[in-house]
């Protein structure tokens, strides 16, 4: 059996006051200012390192345990940009750390959102590695398992398929949260989220995938992280996991961002529902 190299990408934009997370914004109708909607990401983006860090673990104990003595590589990536953010983005996670391995850092290039992704995507690709599985910083629910499922999928496809395989995750708003491929499927992200049409990026992906019947796996959906709906269902979420996690203990608790959550008081609350159901006449 060949060995083969996979690589978990994480897939951002260098943290920067003022360009990160802008629709959480008091300018852009969010509650924050342009520092506090940084650190947020900050947390974000660490709590989410060590989500891949815990499902490349997994994928290595299980990979170790099925082929011996030859087991398959599985590396942690994180792909940003702008170049001239290199020493504060990867001081952050050094001092953020220790990590389990070593994190790789690349600097993807473009001229936009898709040109970066592809060529990110292409950078490992060109490396030698088989399978590369993407998601964003602004993810910090996004279940170990589902990064698991990922390249278990693409690996399942090897073994069935010449055309490679595919596997995506929606977010919340017709977007996708995850999206992996391996090097000899014919994929790209070109149109998909700089899109001038209007076709969410989601039918963008399925589309090209239809089109030349790349076998394509669906995972569950996991939200991000733009806007104030956003922010207000992922504070509810974390903290629902964080009391599910006393009796689901291989739940993980983003703890970084709730610690953040906490340190700045914010609490959900929702209006009162005028234009409830009416079940009170119906039993009645």
């Amino acid at each position: 059996m060949n060995r083969k190299k996979h690589a978990f990408l994480l897939f951002t934009k260098a943290p920067m006051a003022g360009k990160t997370k802008t629709r959480l914004t008091k300018e852009r109708g969010g509650i924050f200012t342009p520092e506090e909607a940084l650190d947020f990401y900050k947390a974000c983006l660490l709590d989410v390192t060590e989500i891949g860090f815990r499902a490349i673990e997994e994928l290595n104990q299980a990979n170790a345990s099925e082929n011996g003595d030859q087991p398959d590589q599985y590396d942690f990536f994180i792909s940003y940009s702008p170049a001239s953010e290199k020493e504060a983005f990867e001081k952050l996670f050094k001092e953020a750390g220790p990590w389990p391995a070593s994190i790789h850092f690349i600097i993807d290039h473009g001229e936009n959102f898709d040109q970066h992704f592809d060529d990110a995507f292409k950078q490992l690709f060109d490396r030698g590695y088989h399978a590369v599985v993407s998601i964003g910083g602004d993810l910090p629910t996004m279940p170990v398992n589902h990064i698991v499922q990922a390249f278990q999928w693409l690996a399942y496809f090897d073994a069935v398929s010449d055309k490679g395989g595919f596997v995506q995750a929606p977010c919340q708003a017709c977007g996708v949260s995850l999206v992996g491929y391996t090097a000899q499927t014919a994929m790209d992200s070109q149109g998909v989220f700089y899109n001038l049409q209007g076709v969410p990026a989601l039918d963008a992906y399925t589309h090209k995938a239809s089109q030349q019947s790349i076998p394509t796996a669906m995972l569950m959906p996991v939200a991000d992280v733009d806007n104030g709906e956003d922010l207000a269902h992922t504070i509810s979420l974390i903290r629902s996991i964080k009391y599910a996690s006393y009796f689901q203990p291989d739940l993980f608790v983003p703890h970084r961002t709730l610690a953040w959550i906490d340190r700045m008081g914010l609490t959900i609350s929702t209006p009162p529902n005028t234009e409830h159901d009416p079940r009170e006449s119906i039993d009645a």
